[in-house]
């Protein structure tokens, strides 16, 4: 007779089958009663909406968001592929959105389909599904990016409304900035009649500094007759220019919010009181406070920590090879690979004190801070060599975040522009709020992240004189309640509030 081990191993192999097929939005019908409940029961199976699951994970604590906003994109994917066939789409603007590589978690998905009731689909953590009953765009106008329908690009742009250029203009600018020329819209605008959509996108593009596109368009519709009236619909200029068709769209998006967020930093943020003359009191007001520092940075990731054995890494005195207590321990590598990265973060600091440009300090030895990281637990084999490579290689999810870090791919594009914006900020108070917001943004290791992104944020706080500040444990959720906002709205103000208080009382 099967034991309940064994009998779960075949639950989860059939929950596997379905996942291979690239399944994630699973009808009751799609596994036998015996096999799901067993499945919910153990919690590798989350009920989303009446006889319809996704997978899930076991030990999320009740209550815990991150599978589902996980699995969000694909369940609803799977989920209206079933319920409507290819007789769907997404809006125009929720479109733009995934065309430009923003995945946030919306918190309700409108969906374009003949088929539609303007029926309200309610699903897990406030969000839903609203399916609208309107004509979708034809096979050429459409396209399918990981099951999700969408409008192509330039029919997104045209058929998006005037509203969207206020209401999320980041997403916008970057979706102009992919636009090679005017041909693809140009088609659609002729044979559409479209004169006034023309002449908003003529001032959307010359916004962003494109006016070659701009007067191609207004000068090709006016030949064929038509009336063009230019009109700018954003609300305000761009914070940057686009001189050329921009390479990758996760690119434009993180200079178009380094570039409207730096002036609410600058505006919110103390200004600097100008780098350290006396390089060796810097660094031992560092070193000061690195017990601290440690055991609220390794709090904050969830790992368990004293003062103690913080204290023992310190002086040397722990060895893992003579203390039964601390060998192949999690925690305990965590805490030498934190003393061996401060010790890294520091030689970067002093070359900055010197006079380098802290950017490119950066650029050059963060690899070297995320290996001493995590060069412990490689040693006591609780990671793999490889997984010191560098950039992760796969997806990365924050916990109970609806913001979803770029793909794998997108990292390799965004780390070395990121560095580049590093290199040219000229603010203090910009390098230390956005260095650290952008780097979690892109979040480019599986795990670390925020380690890395709070010594770079401190490393930035050297580069203009300020103190290297700790984020204690106690605050962590209204750290991450500010990181979110920036993400998912972005807004900057609450983060560079917080860390401006934070600098303060510290």
């Amino acid at each position: 007779m099967a034991t309940p081990s064994e009998k779960l191993a075949d639950s989860l192999e059939v929950l596997k089958e379905l996942q291979d097929q690239g399944t994630v939005a699973i009808r009751s019908r799609d596994l036998s009663r015996t096999h799901r409940e067993r499945l919910a029961k153990s919690g590798f199976l989350q009920e989303v909406i009446k006889g319809w699951y996704s997978p899930s994970r076991p030990d999320e604590q009740a209550g815990e968001s991150t599978s589902w906003y996980a699995s969000f994109w694909g369940f609803c994917a799977s989920y209206l592929e079933s319920r409507f066939d290819e007789d769907w789409c997404l809006s125009p603007e929720q479109s733009l959105s995934i065309h430009t590589g923003n995945r946030t978690v919306p918190r309700q998905l409108l969906v374009r389909t003949t088929k539609g009731t303007n029926n309200v689909t309610n699903l897990p953590y406030d969000t839903s599904l609203l399916d609208i009953k309107l004509e979708i765009p034809d096979k050429k106008n459409t396209d399918v990016i990981e099951g999700l329908r969408l409008f192509s690009l330039p029919a997104a742009l045209i058929a998006c409304a005037p509203a969207s250029y206020r209401q999320n203009p980041t997403d916008i600018r970057a979706a102009l900035a992919m636009v090679s020329d005017a041909s693809d819209l140009l088609e659609r605008l002729l044979n559409g009649g479209h004169s006034t959509i023309a002449g908003r996108l003529a001032g959307a593009f010359r916004n962003i500094g494109r006016d070659d596109i701009a007067e191609n368009i207004t000068g090709t519709m006016e030949a064929a007759g038509y009336t063009v009236r230019e009109s700018d619909p954003f609300e305000a200029p761009s914070p940057m220019t686009f001189s050329k068709r921009e390479s990758s769209p996760y690119v434009s998006r993180i200079r178009i919010l380094w570039s409207q967020m730096r002036e609410e930093v600058i505006k919110d943020f103390p200004a600097a009181p100008g780098i350290a003359t006396d390089k060796a009191a810097y660094l031992k007001e560092i070193d000061d406070l690195y017990t601290s520092d440690a055991y609220h940075s390794l709090s904050i990731e969830g790992y368990r920590v004293s003062t103690d054995l913080i204290e023992r890494v310190k002086s040397g005195t722990w060895n893992p090879d003579n203390d039964e207590g601390d060998r192949d321990h999690r925690d305990a590598m965590a805490a030498r690979g934190y003393w061996q990265a401060f010790q890294a973060v520091k030689a970067s600091i002093e070359k900055i004190l010197d006079g380098e440009n802290p950017g490119t300090i950066v650029r050059q030895d963060h690899a070297i801070w995320y290996r001493e990281l995590w060069a412990p637990s490689v040693t006591a084999g609780i990671l793999k060599p490889g997984d010191l490579a560098g950039y992760r290689n796969g997806p990365v999810f924050i916990r109970r975040s609806m913001h979803a870090p770029p793909k794998k791919e997108a990292v390799r594009d965004l780390m070395p522009a990121f560095f580049d914006l590093l290199e040219e900020e000229t603010e203090p108070a910009a390098r230390v709020v956005l260095g650290h917001f952008i780097f979690v943004y892109i979040h480019p290791y599986m795990d670390g992240n925020g380690r890395i992104g709070r010594f770079l944020m401190n490393t930035m706080m050297a580069s203009g004189g300020y103190p290297w500040t700790i984020i204690p444990v106690e605050k962590r959720t209204a750290y991450m309640a500010a990181l979110e906002s920036a993400s998912v709205k972005q807004d900057i103000r609450p983060f560079a509030a917080f860390m401006a208080d934070l600098m303060k009382t510290n």
